[in-house]
């Protein structure tokens, strides 16, 4: 087993340039074989879930060539098999995106039905009704989801919840659907904005991906693009926050400064300064934090997959912090694993107040998941002593070289595969002078 062992109390400093945004990029890979022609998209992160869809595309039949470890070529046009089972679903969730992108170019597709997760249950309720809106017959048997058409015609769909997967899953089935499709009450993160205007650039008619309505005008057919994938905000915010908790000076290159507003806005209010620049943004601090409210909303709010990172740093905050939690029932797994760090977090219900400590002890903690296994990375780095992160496959599907990004940074921190590997890094960085 693959873990983190980290040597906390070194302020991180330096420049470090984030990958393409996963969250972004799982959403192109799928809308990539809606054609028979070659895409070629760049700029994409190298990390598991993305290579697991990139099986799971190839597995239905499709041609994948990586031309390199951050862009790859996709050819749709030998696609025989409509069906996904759950060895790609319960690996990564987002597999399911292939559901709408079958449905909108075959009229078919059967994907085996998305389980909970460690962050909470996601329904798929909304996907359906929007398949079915556009004409589609939605079944669910032993396990699987089974879609079928004659024909797709264009609806006013009003989501009942916002929902980023259900957002881009209908967008997929809809592009080529006859006649005109409404989108109401949509997501509006970044990653949907990119998803349409990759559509877009492959022919599609979208208009109004960013806001509450997204208005879709069917086309016969998609052709090839060279598409680049936007940075990844939360990477970002991830290092935003590991600036801040360290008392540290980072400047994140390749992001768009408006997408980390919320994050920025709420280190600014917890003491922090942050400098947007081009394509950078530059965080740090000359002062302790301070306590701070958080609420998570969706986009253009404070974003869940920011909140376990800002509680961490928050746990080093000066005074009494409130995070609530308003997307997902079950973010505060963590908490029992900061605590054990010298946090002090109470979680009650889908808030956890947490009172500033003077410091952290680094211990064995284990990751429940992406974002929350990042968040005790980042505490580890401002922890007194060693911290010994575990279960890192979480974080690996999320995060390319991070510690590798983080040396960079000047951080302790290196993979351990055994025990052996464990003592060295403590003899090695035993001396306060490593």
């Amino acid at each position: 087993m693959e873990r983190y062992m980290i040597k906390g109390g070194r302020p991180l400093v330096g420049d470090v340039e984030v990958n393409g945004a996963k969250n972004a990029a799982l959403g192109l890979l799928a809308g990539a074989i809606m054609t028979d022609d070659d895409v070629i998209i760049d700029n994409l992160p190298d990390v598991s879930d993305i290579n697991v869809l990139l099986q799971a595309i190839e597995g239905i039949g499709a041609k994948v060539e990586r031309i390199d470890p951050h862009t790859v070529k996709i050819n749709g046009s030998a696609i025989t098999n409509l069906s996904l089972d759950y060895g790609y679903i319960k690996k990564i969730r987002a597999s399911y995106y292939l559901l709408g992108a079958l449905l909108g170019k075959y009229h078919h597709a059967e994907v085996a039905l998305p389980g909970g997760c460690a962050i909470g249950t996601r329904p798929i309720d909304q996907h359906i009704k929007g398949f079915r809106a556009l004409g589609a017959n939605v079944d669910i048997e032993y396990g699987m989801i089974c879609t079928e058409a004659e024909r797709l015609t264009g609806s006013h769909i009003f989501f009942d919840v916002v929902s980023v997967g259900a957002t881009i899953n209908v967008m997929l089935a809809s592009v080529m659907a006859e006649g005109k499709t409404i989108l109401e009450n949509v997501a509006k993160e970044p990653h949907i904005v990119d998803v349409a205007n990759f559509l877009n650039s492959m022919g599609a008619n979208i208009k109004g991906a960013g806001t509450d309505v997204i208005t879709i005008r069917g086309v016969q057919k998609l052709h090839g693009t060279e598409y680049t994938v936007i940075p990844d905000q939360i990477e970002a915010g991830t290092f935003m926050c590991a600036a801040a908790i360290t008392g540290g000076d980072v400047t994140i290159h390749n992001v768009i400064p408006k997408h980390l507003e919320a994050t920025g806005s709420k280190l600014v209010e917890m003491g922090c300064h942050v400098i947007a620049r081009g394509d950078s943004i530059r965080v740090f601090r000359t002062e302790p934090l301070r306590d701070a409210k958080v609420k998570t909303q969706v986009y253009p709010g404070f974003p869940t997959d920011m909140q376990p990172q800002i509680a961490a740093t928050l746990a080093l905050s000066g005074g009494t912090s409130i995070v609530t939690e308003s997307i997902f029932e079950n973010r505060f797994k963590y908490v029992d694993e900061l605590n054990r760090m010298g946090a002090n977090i109470k979680v009650e219900g889908n808030t956890a107040i947490i009172k500033g400590m003077g410091h952290l002890s680094g211990t064995i903690v284990s990751s429940p998941d992406l974002r929350a296994g990042a968040a005790l990375v980042i505490a580890g780095l401002a922890a007194d002593g060693f911290t010994q992160v575990d279960d890192i496959v979480y974080i690996l599907r999320g995060y390319e070289r991070f510690d590798e990004k983080l040396r960079g940074l000047g951080a302790c921190i290196e993979v351990a595969k055994t025990e052996h590997d464990i003592k060295k890094f403590k003899l090695r960085f035993a001396s306060p002078v490593a």
